[in-house]
């Protein structure tokens, strides 16, 4: 049974076994090239084999690492975030101008990226045990960062709006309802209203 979270709605993930220095190169290179992929083609040009080829790696190699394209590209989708998180927090004293600076944070990868952030976000949404570990890994680390935000300020139900936020805001950019150079303004403004809609 998995273990629940002490401090958000996302189960804990077990420890992944870590690779080989060896293994870890063969992942970073097939990583960069999904996201040159992706990058270049979208979702539905990205293939496994074209990003091992690309790697330089045999498609065989892929697959001993990735399930499938999606769990590839929630793969990158998780580096990339992970990335993004070991920025340093806002610092201000008012919880409401942190929770905005970071929720710009958040979502400059969809600004930035838009192409890559799509194909993630459609991966993201795909079934399967190692794609519903990383939508975990992605949700509580979020779900953490504003929770860090705001401090003893986080309500439980602020949080719930906040995570349903930022999940929705990754939606709808990635199904192009949303423009990616708005995401940024439009997570932190949605932010402002849920931060004083709970006061």
């Amino acid at each position: 049974m998995v273990a629940s979270s002490p401090v958000g709605p996302y189960p804990i993930e077990p420890r992944r076994r870590r690779p080989s220095a060896r293994q870890a190169r063969t992942l970073d290179r097939l990583l960069d090239a999904s996201a040159e992929e992706a990058r270049e083609l979208g979702y539905e040009g990205m293939t496994v084999r074209g990003a091992a080829k690309r790697a330089g790696v045999a498609a065989a190699t892929a697959y001993t690492h990735f399930a499938s394209k999606d769990h590839l590209l929630a793969e990158v989708m998780w580096r990339e975030m992970s990335r993004l998180l070991e920025a340093p927090p806002a610092r201000s004293a008012r919880p409401a101008t942190r929770l905005t600076a970071e929720l710009r944070r958040l979502g400059t990868f969809m600004a930035d990226e838009p192409a890559l952030a799509a194909a993630g976000a459609i991966a993201l949404l795909q079934p399967g045990p190692e794609i519903a570990a990383l939508r975990m890994r992605i949700g509580q680390a979020t779900h953490d960062r504003l929770a860090a935000a705001l401090g003893d300020d986080a309500a439980p139900s602020v949080m719930t709006s906040l995570d349903i936020l930022y999940s929705g805001a990754l939606l709808w950019m990635g199904l192009g309802h949303l423009p990616p150079d708005r995401v940024p303004d439009a997570l932190a403004d949605a932010g402002e209203l849920i931060w004083k809609g709970s006061r």
